[in-house]
């Protein structure tokens, strides 16, 4: 039975696409941003849009590959994706987006085919279970794209 699973798809699929209880959900947030906008810094030292969205790309990637089981050939190269150089010709606005929306849909269909005991496995190179990494996948896609929402405010 996976009705823990099952409760984590539909918290993804309702912040992402759904109707959240604190206003817009993440790929409308997303759609409003110009791209004209998504690479410009506030005041030239805050995180602009783009590089928000690709550090949100960078763990959801991360979710991913745990939930797969798939092996981090080299951990630090993973980790300096984190908060990646964005170069415009690479990191293009709508292929972020497009690569988010990819990435959070191959999850829930990783999740689907998941039991509920996954919950409580350790996550691969790291201290913590898969429960509390669906958690901060979550709570860290909100808080950024709460950023962004900010981000595109002030710019706008």
């Amino acid at each position: 039975m996976n009705q823990q699973i099952r409760q984590y798809i539909q918290r993804l699929e309702q912040t992402l696409q759904g109707d959240p209880w604190y206003g817009k959900s993440i790929y409308k947030l997303l759609g409003e941003v110009p791209e004209e906008i998504a690479f410009v810094q506030p005041g030239g030292r805050s995180h602009s849009a783009v590089e928000i969205l690709y550090h949100m790309l960078t763990w959801a990637e991360f979710t991913l590959n745990r939930v797969q089981k798939k092996p981090i050939d080299d951990l630090d190269a993973f980790e300096k994706l984190d908060w990646r150089v964005i170069e415009p010709a690479q990191h293009g606005w709508e292929e972020g987006m497009a690569a988010l929306t990819a990435t959070h849909q191959e999850l829930i269909a990783t999740l689907e085919m998941a039991d509920d005991s996954l919950l409580d496995e350790k996550v691969d190179y790291r201290d913590y279970n898969f429960r509390t990494l669906l958690d901060g996948l979550l709570t860290h896609n909100i808080y950024h794209v709460g950023q962004i929402a900010v981000v595109h405010k002030l710019l706008s």
